[in-house]
């Protein structure tokens, strides 16, 4: 019992510690403004922005855009990950593959996805699949690259032991390239996650379509910093939420492997 008792007490302290900072932070937020160190039009209070966020909240057409985010932010994950999973196996299965894409990737990947914002808008208009086309494009190498790396780990040794003890391919892939590459796989969707938000917001901003990133653009057009300010704290909000939920999901998917038990340990 001691142990859990333990453990206990160290995610109290933890989240605890996160609220102390968080408190902190709004504290020297509203300091700011009220010393008259930045002019309230360029920082305003934080009690304004966030009276500002309790009248949205009440308000369907915010819950609307919201929606409209979140949707484009999913179905540009969901297709970047099931791609970047087969395309990435598949590569990292056939060390030819790997090494004969390598430069390729090198080259496709820096490639800032906002680059591809015309070039989407032309072929798709003001869309939601144009925003699609950068939010995929960004996210699917964040996941296409771990996998690559996971599939590519798999220990030598355990690869031959498997094929001496006759396992299909089928097998192998089940029960020795999975197990391996998860981690990887977990790490990849994780981080993809996060991309995928950033690029669903810039998209709506750029690219007007409807979503909290055209709610940011309209209240920076309109001069309303305490708009701008509030659904700017809704996107940090959104990202806390996503990074949490991912970062949950892979504690629970990889509750036995070493690198989430040694987190647990200390």
């Amino acid at each position: 019992m001691a142990v859990p008792s333990t453990r206990r007490l160290r995610g109290l302290r933890k989240a605890l510690l996160g609220i102390v900072g968080l408190a902190g932070f709004l504290v020297v937020w509203q300091l700011i403004p009220t010393l008259g160190l930045i002019n309230s039009q360029y920082l305003p209070y934080v009690t304004d922005v966030f009276a500002r966020l309790s009248e949205e909240s009440v308000d369907l057409a915010f819950w609307r855009r919201l929606g409209s985010t979140m949707k484009s932010w999913a179905i540009g994950l969901t297709v970047a990950t099931f791609a970047a999973v087969v395309l990435g196996t598949i590569v990292g299965l056939v060390p030819v593959l790997r090494r004969a894409t390598h430069t390729m990737v090198e080259f496709l990947r820096p490639i800032p996805s906002v680059a591809l914002i015309p070039l989407a808008v032309l072929m798709f208009g003001i869309q939601m699949q144009a925003a699609l086309v950068i939010i995929i494009y960004a996210s699917f190498w964040q996941v296409f690259v771990q996998v690559i790396y996971g599939v590519a780990d798999v220990d030598a040794v355990a690869r031959d032991t498997a094929r001496s003890f006759g396992l299909t391919r089928r097998e192998q892939l089940t029960h020795l390239v999975l197990p391996t590459a998860l981690p990887y796989l977990m790490t990849g969707v994780r981080l993809a996650a996060a991309v995928a938000l950033i690029l669903a917001i810039t998209a709506e901003m750029v690219i007007g379509n409807p979503g909290l990133g055209r709610l940011i653009e309209l209240s920076r057009s309109a001069g309303d910093s305490v708009g701008l300010y509030a659904f700017v704290v809704v996107t940090g909000l959104l990202g806390l939420l996503v990074n949490l939920v991912f970062r949950f999901i892979e504690r629970r998917t990889l509750s036995w492997h070493q690198s989430i038990r040694g987190e647990e340990a200390r």
